[in-house]
């Protein structure tokens, strides 16, 4: 799944980079099959890791409203060991987060060895929305796509692994998403008003990503923008990448300091 990764330094416009699956594969029924296979690998890779209890794993997920944050963590995730695993929701800061720097909620959200870490969002609004809604002066947000990378720097090279992805949805997709919402009463509570003033700034917030993805795609820590239109092809292509980097990482069952065929269990 290489083809999606942001080489760093690469100039990214969205505008031709396909949302669509069929760019990338025309066979759904294919494509699902071998979704649930990469789960059920996933899934035991993930015991290894958390029974390991010496690497680490990070997962950021970006996306415009109603991009499909929420449902690659529930399809994706489907069947995972919950000990292993903590999802983080980066909303507005309170008042404590705000009297430290922006990365300080951020830090303390980062995985200890043998978890896998989800952001729902995360430190890259830091660069997206304060940005596009003006919350801080430009030479603020501009200094922070290099700190971003050496926080990222930091956390790889004291055993973190990274893997960011940008859930990449059209416009229209977005209108249609919004509309379900809408249109199902128990889909009412996913929808806000606050969503058509940012679908308003639409160009700008594609700008700031455009940005956000050419700034900080490292080698220590690439982004892959996903195409998302079609949910299936999403979680078939975000599993492919976590499962070969769960390879990569190699973690393995501890070692013991017994015999077990010497154990006996007394009645």
């Amino acid at each position: 799944m290489s083809q999606h990764q942001i080489i760093p330094g690469q100039s990214v416009t969205l505008a031709d980079i396909p949302t669509e699956a069929r760019t990338f594969c025309d066979d759904r029924k294919k494509a699902e099959k071998r979704f649930r296979k990469l789960r059920d690998e996933f899934i035991q890779w993930q015991r290894v890791l958390w029974s390991d209890g010496k690497q680490k794993l990070l997962i950021v997920l970006q996306a415009t409203d109603a991009g499909g944050k929420d449902g690659t963590i529930r399809k994706v995730f489907k069947g995972v060991n919950p000990q292993g695993v903590k999802v983080v929701s980066f909303k507005a800061p309170s008042t404590l987060e705000r009297s430290h720097d922006y990365l300080w909620r951020v830090h303390q959200a980062v995985p200890p060895t043998g978890m896998i870490g989800v952001f729902n969002r995360s430190h890259y609004e830091d660069v997206l929305v304060v940005r596009v809604e003006n919350l801080v002066p430009e030479d603020e947000w501009r200094q922070r796509y290099q700190q971003i990378n050496e926080f990222e720097r930091l956390l790889t090279e004291t055993g973190t692994r990274i893997l960011k992805f940008y859930l990449h949805i059209s416009k229209d997709e977005q209108r249609r998403r919004f509309q379900e919402r809408l249109d199902d009463p128990e889909k009412h509570f996913k929808f806000s008003l606050d969503d058509l003033q940012k679908r308003k700034h639409w160009d700008d917030y594609r700008d700031a990503f455009e940005e956000a993805l050419m700034r900080c795609s490292t080698e220590w820590a690439p982004w892959y923008v996903i195409p998302a239109d079609q949910k299936w092809y999403r979680n078939l292509a975000i599993s492919e990448i976590i499962v070969k980097t769960l390879e990569e990482m190699n973690p393995q069952f501890p070692t013991i300091d017994y015999d077990p065929a010497q154990i006996r269990i007394e009645d």
